[in-house]
């Protein structure tokens, strides 16, 4: 049932494309979150088929807008205030030639997402559990993401230090954050904001792309 509710979101979302097994993961991946949270409370959502449609397929979402403004196949990936591993986890499932970081400052999150990448084999993710501030990686992204991390400017400030020679920032927000937009500091300018639609989920979802000008 959940190999199928990822197959007909994938189609709602425009078609994207996953690697063999990709599904089979992404519902593992789904288990495991139900099963800890039942313990750990990583997130306030608890229904598996909100799950479904609010972390899976929200994460899924901004992937035709990552390879459409990105689109090196072996893309580098930082995501700030991860969490439980959203988006990181569904979007290094669906791509598993890309290098992805869940950064985060909980240790159960971590541990959480460390437990993931064991069991799934997921060979191209990395938990750190630190503060972005404190945060040294040994090389820059080419994207770095947040999924409700915080206002703009305070994502922009701590993402873009981390940022490769014409890397982005991709920032998922609900309604269009235009008064957030209006207090980016100077040296961050606006690439191309997108609606994001996510089947399940009708409230407003945008992604917001930044870049160092």
């Amino acid at each position: 049932m959940i190999a199928a509710d990822i197959d007909s979101g994938r189609d709602a979302l425009g078609n994207t494309q996953l690697p063999p097994g990709a599904r089979a993961k992404l519902a593992a991946y789904l288990e495991l979150l139900a099963k800890w949270n039942r313990t750990y409370n990583l997130t306030a959502i608890r229904e598996p088929d909100k799950m479904m449609t609010h972390h899976i397929l929200d994460s899924l979402s901004v992937l035709p807008h990552l390879e459409g403004l990105c689109a090196a196949k072996t893309l580098s990936l930082l995501d700030i205030g991860s969490g439980a591993g959203l988006p990181a986890v569904p979007l290094a499932i669906a791509r598993p030639g890309w290098r992805v970081v869940a950064l985060d400052s909980s240790q159960k999150k971590g541990a959480f997402v460390q437990q993931v990448a064991s069991e799934l084999a997921l060979a191209n993710v990395e938990a750190v559990v630190a503060r972005v501030e404190d945060y040294r990686p040994a090389a820059r992204f080419d994207v770095v993401i947040s999924r409700a991390f915080s206002d703009l400017a305070t994502f922009a400030e701590g993402g873009a230090r981390h940022l490769a020679p014409g890397g982005r920032l991709f920032a998922m927000k609900g309604v269009r954050p235009d008064e957030e937009i209006a207090q980016l500091p100077g040296e961050v300018r606006v690439a191309a904001i997108r609606a994001l639609a996510v089947p399940g989920i009708e409230a407003a979802r945008h992604l917001v792309v930044m870049e160092r000008g």
